[in-house]
Parts: C-alpha cells; structure tokens; sequence
C-alpha cells in the first residue's frame, strides 16, 4: 500500500478545512464532500483507504452513507458526531463504524487515530510472520486471514478478525478493553470504552457466545474447551 487515500464527509465547512489542513500537512491524499449523497458518490470513485464520516449529514445521513459503505467495501471509517448521546454512538458502530470520535474534537487526537488505523491496515501479512492458532473447536489462520469454528469458516470483518485473533493467542487470560483497543485499534484510549463493547458483540454472534466470556470489572476471555 502506497500512501493512504482519505475521504472526509462533512457539512461544516470549518471542519472539513481544520481536517483536512491536517491531512495536507502529514502528505496524506484526501477528497471531501459536504453531504451524504455526495460523500458516496466520492467514495465510490476515489475509493479511500480510510473514511471520516459525520453521522449529521444533509439528506442521506451518515448511517445510510456507512450502510452502504460496508455492502461495498471494508475501508476503516471513523464516524464523527456532534451528539453525546450514547444511541448515537452504538448504532453508527452497530451498523459497521471502526471508531468514532464526538465534536469538538481534538484535530490531534484524529490524526493519532488515523495513523494508528493506517498501521494496522498497512501490516504486511506475510509467510514469514504466518501463524496457525489451534485450538479444539477454533481455528485461526493469519497468513489467509481466515477462522474456522468447529471447521465451518466464518465471515469476519476485519477488525473482527484481529480481535479474534487476539483473544485466541491470549487463550485463558483476561484482556482488558485498554489492552484490546492497544492490540486491535492500534492506540492508547482515554475515552469511552464502548468501541470494544460493540465489536466484541458483533463477534459474539458471529463465532457463538461460549467462546469469549466477559469478566466482570476486568474485560473479555477467550475460552476454548
């Protein structure tokens, strides 16, 4: 992978410019667009490695704008909203939002979740670095990037995947939300941990809710028998 392609979709024009001077300034390539029709006219033909979406968008919002994202393509997308509200947050994760940050937000603190996306996306999956997790009903491929349970394969996002992975590696141990976010997103977070909460439902229910055991006050463990 090259140098990443970004697409920012928003309708206010002062953080399209606050982003975007940003992006310009670590050499990114970007576009823009003010409005959901227009935001996946743009995706569809720049086809971007990463996408910030605003969930407030005039005429198709950003959850329809990500609903067809995700029929389409895998490309990280970190949802902005200007709402507290926690709905707001879950149901643009539910629909398949990696992230997501609230206005105001630090441009910094994009760039760093940005970056750390970027990373994971670019990690070069070779057979050097091949590793086959097995255990008695799951097994985990890292070079074809595949899992099977019960030796039926399971379709996985992406960020699923790693997440399984992850879990997996750490058989019997308890991974807090901090460590999943570090190993999975790629960064420290400080903010609300219900990222980890939403993925690791939809995980759940993909792979079947006797493997991965919360612990209460302490995080997620995987568990294999």
């Amino acid at each position: 992978m090259g140098k990443a392609k970004i697409l920012v979709i928003d309708d206010e024009p002062a953080i399209l410019n606050l982003v975007t001077a940003y992006l310009r300034s670590e050499g990114y390539e970007f576009n823009t667009a003010g409005d959901g029709t227009a935001g996946l006219k743009a995706f569809r033909a720049f086809k971007p490695d990463l996408v910030i979406l605003d969930i407030m968008l005039p005429g198709m919002d950003g959850i329809e704008v990500l609903t067809h994202i995700r029929r389409e393509s895998e490309a990280y997308v970190i949802m902005l909203t200007a709402k507290s509200e926690e709905l707001d947050k879950v149901v643009g994760l539910s629909v398949g939002a990696d992230d997501y940050l609230t206005k105001p937000f630090s441009p910094r603190e994009l760039m760093a979740r940005i970056k750390a996306a970027l990373r994971r996306l670019q990690k070069p999956s070779t057979d050097t670095e091949r590793k086959v997790i097995t255990l008695p009903h799951v097994r985990i491929d890292s070079g074809s990037r595949r899992a099977w349970i019960d030796d039926q394969e399971i379709e996985l996002t992406s960020l699923e995947f790693d997440l399984l992975s992850i879990l997996a590696d750490h058989h019997g141990m308890v991974l807090s939300r901090e460590k999943l976010l570090e190993l999975a997103w790629g960064y420290d977070y400080f903010g609300d941990l219900r990222v980890v909460d939403v993925h690791i439902g939809h995980l759940r229910q993909k792979v079947g809710s006797r493997f991965i055991e919360t612990v209460r006050g302490a995080g997620y463990r995987f568990e294999d028998k």
